[in-house]
């Protein structure tokens, strides 16, 4: 599915006492961005954790007017991060409707999760930085825009009354 550039809400599923959902929202807090949060939280390791992230994603298919669901957990050893290896954590991802982005770990982990959702990034920072447009950066953006729409439409008036003063 395709991750949508302006994101307004995003569910985030993640130990809601681990560093990895911080560290996501510190970057939206530095961001500035108007993005709506909501966190499910979950285990993230261990038993039954499988079954309560993949519960988690298909419950957050049934919130409304979600933009994308975030799967986000630091780093650990392969045992730590084997939740997101199990079968049903895949099949959850598979059914979502909703664009699920993975952070799971350190660049160097790759998990089965990873490889079914939509789209994987290296860590839980690295997915607030790319769903999560920087809103000093698109002010600027549109300042600039409005500037060049106002020099074309400046130039426009005057094109179009140099030919009324010539008819």
């Amino acid at each position: 599915k395709i991750i949508p550039p302006y994101p307004q809400k995003i569910c985030v599923i993640s130990s809601p006492t681990g560093a990895a959902i911080q560290d996501f929202l510190k970057i939206v807090r530095d961001r500035k961005s108007p993005v709506t949060i909501q966190i499910l939280p979950v285990r993230v390791q261990g038993q039954g954790a499988a079954v309560e992230i993949a519960k988690a994603v298909d419950t957050a298919n049934m919130l409304s007017h979600i933009d994308a669901i975030v799967l986000c957990r630091g780093g650990g050893s392969l045992e730590d991060l084997w939740a997101f290896n199990e079968e049903v954590v895949a099949e959850a991802i598979h059914r979502s409707t909703v664009p699920v982005i993975t952070g799971i770990g350190h660049e160097i982990d790759f998990t089965i999760a990873d490889f079914c959702a939509d789209h994987r990034c290296p860590t839980p920072t690295a997915v607030a930085e790319t769903l999560v447009p920087d809103a000093r950066i698109l002010a600027e953006k549109i300042s600039a825009q409005v500037g060049l729409l106002s020099a074309a439409l400046t130039r426009k008036i005057e094109y179009l009354g140099q030919q009324l003063s010539h008819s």
